[in-house]
């Protein structure tokens, strides 16, 4: 009878939260944030979707993932936002969150405390392998943390990091398959072993 009733208490109060779904490059990110979404609409929930204006790979308002999947989204310029846009929201959805301003840690707290769930997907480390943007802080805040796996391109392993392919030091560099590739821990070091020599 008590786990029934703590049920029932659950469904009618919603406790705050925020997930973060994280990993390198084609690892199902978006995906997993698009699903994640799609069962809180199927729910009746209501939600709203934001990514940074500046990713207009495949839609300039659609959140997309690489295999096509699509959920219509709010493109903005600053976390800050989010906040404006966000009221009476139930569940808000931040793709590509590594992009934005280190103010969506704050944000994500604030929705959060509001008793909002806030599913956040990102690029965990850069094609350097260093922590990108605001997502350790993310990571560390959130209260479930998912971290998904791309397939090494070269040996099948576990990917670790994406590969930038061509030749640029700009950290941000919107690209896809013809500019990354993802790499297991070993591929990558080998790669950069490589590059180092061709260089001397």
């Amino acid at each position: 009878m008590n786990i029934l009733k703590d049920n029932i208490t659950g469904e009618v109060h919603r406790t705050g939260r925020i997930e973060v779904v994280c990993g390198s490059m084609f690892s199902g990110k978006t995906e997993e944030l698009i699903r994640r979404m799609r069962r809180a609409q199927f729910a009746k929930q209501r939600v709203e979707i934001f990514k940074p204006a500046i990713d207009v790979r495949y839609s300039e308002e659609d959140v997309v993932s690489h295999d096509q999947k699509h959920i219509q989204s709010t493109p903005i310029d600053s976390s800050a936002s989010i906040l404006l846009l966000a009221s009476d929201i139930e569940v808000v959805g931040i793709d590509e969150a590594q992009f934005f301003d280190e103010g969506i840690v704050d944000v994500c707290n604030q929705l959060a405390y509001r008793g909002v769930r806030v599913i956040v997907a990102g690029l965990d480390m850069d094609f350097r392998g260093v922590p990108f943007g605001p997502m350790p802080a993310l990571c560390a805040i959130a209260d479930e943390v998912t971290k998904v796996h791309a397939i090494c391109v070269k040996c099948g392993a576990l990917a670790y990091v994406s590969h930038r392919k061509v030749s640029s030091d700009r950290r941000v560099l919107l690209g896809e398959t013809q500019e990354y590739e993802p790499l297991c821990r070993d591929c990558y070091q080998q790669c950069q072993e490589e590059s180092s020599k061709s260089l001397t």
